[in-house]
Formats: structure tokens, sequence, C-alpha cells
């Protein structure tokens, strides 16, 4: 399967921040690719830069085959983008934004109002489509952009915090259409915070922490990095986590983890199933009640704590980097 985005060594520098420090990375056609990283780790900056709105450095990129460099203004043609912020027209209505992004993609005045209606109905915007766009809500406006980015159906997508702002719903929509996107062949690359979106969307997940990818693969592989299965039990009383400790530390593989405010211990396993039985018979011979236990993998979560360090940022915010003014086109 060929490749739709090809990055070698990309390098940004904002005077003596280093945001990008030789970033390499490849998404194949038709699949998804999910960036994840701790605040300021370059995610944005990449994605400004193979969408041509940032010039590297150092480096080399292509997008749908076309030089980023090169050619930037035939790439424009060829992906969509949306960024972590709506880009919308707040004096003209829904249905006037998405005609004008028609018409600057020279789909032709029908053809342009014909996609306006029909991304209007996709995004459940018909009802608001004829009002101007500063009275829609923060969430409204974020479904209104991500449309804009779908109006000409480009072979490749960009979307930077996706559902920020939206509502549970929302958000579950939007995932159904990137699904529908993705499986009618359309290459998506996006950042985000929301763990279960990548481990839902995303065919690959790219780590990246201080300008570099410092971990990729599928999310089951990403996982089996941090280690196998977790006991998480609840005791009743805080006094009883050290004798849990004692009684379980052989069947340990890995360090234990207490949270005392919540009388719980975390017990790292390598066999699951079989562990957890044995643990409670432990528990059971030392006379600790267990309030609650369970048996889970590593989330996505542990994994980006362990590779980075970092617990991941909220929702919404975005690269320290973007604030610092760049060499923009």
């Amino acid at each position: 399967m060929p490749d739709a985005i090809v990055a070698e060594g990309l390098v940004k520098r904002y005077g003596r921040l280093v945001a990008l420090d030789g970033l390499d990375l490849t998404v194949p056609e038709g699949t998804v690719t999910a960036l994840l990283g701790p605040n300021g780790a370059g995610k944005t900056t990449t994605v400004r830069v193979l969408t041509t709105l940032l010039i590297p450095d150092a480096g080399h990129a292509t997008v749908a085959g076309i030089d980023v460099l090169r050619d930037p203004q035939a790439l424009r043609s060829r992906i969509g983008t949306s960024g972590q912020y709506a880009a919308v027209d707040e004096y003209l209505t829904g249905f006037e934004n998405l005609e004008m992004v028609g018409r600057l993609y020279h789909l032709g005045v029908q053809r342009s109002k014909e996609r306006a209606r029909e991304l209007l109905d996709r995004f459940r915007l018909t009802d608001a489509g004829n009002r101007p766009v500063r009275g829609y809500s923060g969430g409204m406006r974020r479904r209104l952009d991500l449309a804009g980015a779908l109006v000409a159906n480009p072979p490749v997508l960009f979307l930077d915090e996706p559902t920020t702002g939206l509502d549970p719903r929302a958000r579950l929509d939007l995932w159904d259409v990137l699904e529908e996107l993705v499986a009618g062949g359309t290459t998506l690359l996006l950042t985000t915070q929301y763990m279960e979106e990548a481990d839902r969307l995303a065919d690959a997940i790219a780590v990246i922490d201080h300008g570099k990818v410092i971990a990729r693969g599928t999310a089951d592989e990403l996982k089996t990095l941090v280690g196998g299965d977790r006991i998480e039990l609840t005791v009743d009383h805080p006094d009883s986590l050290p004798v849990a400790r004692d009684a379980l530390q052989s069947l340990a593989d890995g360090e234990i983890h207490f949270e005392p405010g919540l009388h719980r211990i975390v017990v790292p396993v390598a066999d699951g199933s079989q562990a957890l039985v044995a643990a409670i018979g432990r528990l059971g011979e030392h006379a600790v009640k267990i309030q609650d236990v369970a048996l889970r993998r590593p989330s996505l979560d542990d994994v980006f704590l362990t590779l980075t360090g970092h617990e991941a940022q909220e929702p919404g915010d975005g690269d320290r980097t973007d604030e610092t003014e760049g060499q923009h086109r």
C-alpha cells in the first residue's frame, strides 16, 4: 500500500525553541494515523507543515504524491483541513459558508450548493443552515468547520483535535462520518487528546515528544510496550494496603502502585486471569477485605504516561509552539 503522507527529518525552530527535531512520519493511503503527545510536543506544528501553512527549516515531505515545499498550491486542492478552532465566517449563514468553500474549490455554482446541502444534513445542521453563524453554539460552529473540510471530498484529510467542544453524541456522529470517509479511501491524519478516539479510529498511532516520533504502532502494539495486565483492588481500609502488597508481591510483574486516597492497589501481572484467582485467594488468607476488584489491560493513557513521562493534556490545549510566530507562507 503506497504512502499518502511521507515526512522525513522535519525540523522547525522558533528561536531557541525546537518544535520539530527531525520528525519522521508515514501514513499509508486509506488509513487513519493519530498523533498523540504532551502539550508542546509538536503535533500541531507537524500538521501545519504538512498542510503548507508553515515552512520547515529542514526536511522533506510529500502529501498525495505532491512535494509540500515545491508545489504548495497544487497540494491545497488535494487536502482538507480543520484546526483546533472553527474557521467560519460568522456573518454568513451555515449554507453560505459551505457554498463559498465549494466555489473556492471551483466546484461550480450548482455543485457547490448541492454539496453544502449534503453536508448540512450529514452534520445535523439543516435546521440552522439559513441562520447566520454568529448565532451558532460552539459545537455547531465546530461541526460546520469540519463540514467545510469535506466539501471537495479531498483524498487526504488533516484534523487537529477534531472533536474538541463537541458533546458526546456529536462526537460519536463525527466518528461515524470519519469511518465512512476512510472506508471510501480517504487518508486521515488527526491529532487528538481523547484516548478513546485514537483507540476507535486509528489504524496506527504515532506518539510525539520533543518534536520527534518516539513510538509508532497500533493501539494494541503500543499497549504491549507497557506490559501485561493489571489487577486493580480496592480494600476496606488504607491500613490494609501494606498487607495486600506483601501478600501479592510474588505475583507482581513489575512495581506495585498505591492509591491511598482510594484505598486502591494496582498490581502488574503477566498471566492475567490466573494471577487474579491467586490474588483473591492470598488476600483471603491474610484477612484483607476486598471492596472491588478488576483485571484490565494497559490503556493508551498508560502508554502515554510511560513513553512521555507526562499525563495526557486536557482536550483543547494546543502546542505551546503555536503561540510563537513562525515562518508562514
